[in-house]
């Protein structure tokens, strides 16, 4: 048996809506073709999607001055230290090794022990084989030695009364220039256990005397003055630190000053 269909046009099944959405990624059905947005993938082409463009970093070079800076302050640190280290150690040292380490320095109680054992008290002028002298026989009365700053020669035999107390006496030529003196005057005036005054016949301009210790310059701004000071200032004295440097003679001349002085009972 045959089954015809309806004449005329061939009719198109009727599609039955379901209320339901088409699948995503699949067109409508009845949607013409090439419809809708293009996919992702490239036609005909078979390399994928692009891979997204990384961004370019730009390194930027450290700052140098500020490693600069800490450098040179860790340097300065360390040398301040090591310094301070330095110094502390130094004085950590006798004073006499101090003394024999100041260039130039002549030591007469190495050289000469019996010329500095003191405490032999003489009148009347003094002859003396070190010129300054440094050491031996002396006068029973000091020269005054509390910043005394004198202007014309004093008496040997005073001053070398005055270094067993354990002061320093600065002597220079006359001649010395003016701003030199002035110099020397400075570290002089107003500190006990210091005298100053001119000295006929000196071979260097500038001449340091402390108790067995000389050391001879050419000129005030010389860095071993402060160090003999600093070092043999007291120390070098035989009698001790309360040996008196007040109440001594404060006359000029190089006389000694025997007759009608009240002698001080030290």
């Amino acid at each position: 048996m045959s089954i015809s269909t309806p004449g005329g046009e061939q009719r198109r099944p009727t599609v039955v809506s379901t209320g339901k959405k088409p699948a995503a990624g699949r067109p409508a059905s009845g949607a013409k073709a090439g419809s809708g947005k293009p996919t992702a993938t490239r036609s005909g082409g078979g390399k994928g999607p692009r891979k997204p463009i990384a961004p370019v970093k730009v390194s930027q070079g450290r700052a140098k001055g500020p490693i600069i800076l800490f450098a040179v302050v860790g340097l300065v640190a360390v040398g301040i230290i090591g310094f301070g280290a330095w110094a502390a150690f130094q004085g950590s040292k006798p004073w006499e090794e101090r003394a024999d380490a100041i260039s130039g320095i002549v030591n007469y109680r190495k050289k000469d022990p019996e010329l500095v054992k003191g405490s032999n008290h003489q009148p009347g002028p003094i002859k003396y084989t070190i010129s300054p002298p440094v050491a031996g026989p002396h006068n029973q009365a000091w020269q005054n030695c509390m910043g005394d700053v004198y202007d014309a020669p004093i008496a040997n035999e005073h001053a070398v009364h005055s270094l067993e107390h354990g002061s320093i006496w600065i002597t220079y030529r006359p001649d010395l220039p003016a701003d030199q003196v002035a110099k020397l005057a400075d570290k002089v005036r107003g500190n006990e256990k210091m005298l100053m005054s001119p000295y006929e016949g000196l071979d260097k301009p500038i001449s340091l005397q402390a108790w067995g210790y000389q050391l001879k310059l050419d000129n005030a701004d010389d860095s071993r003055i402060d160090e003999f000071i600093k070092t043999l200032r007291v120390n070098a004295s035989i009698e001790g630190p309360t040996a008196l440097c007040n109440q001594g003679i404060t006359a000029t001349g190089t006389t000694p000053h025997d007759d009608g002085v009240q002698m001080p009972t030290q």
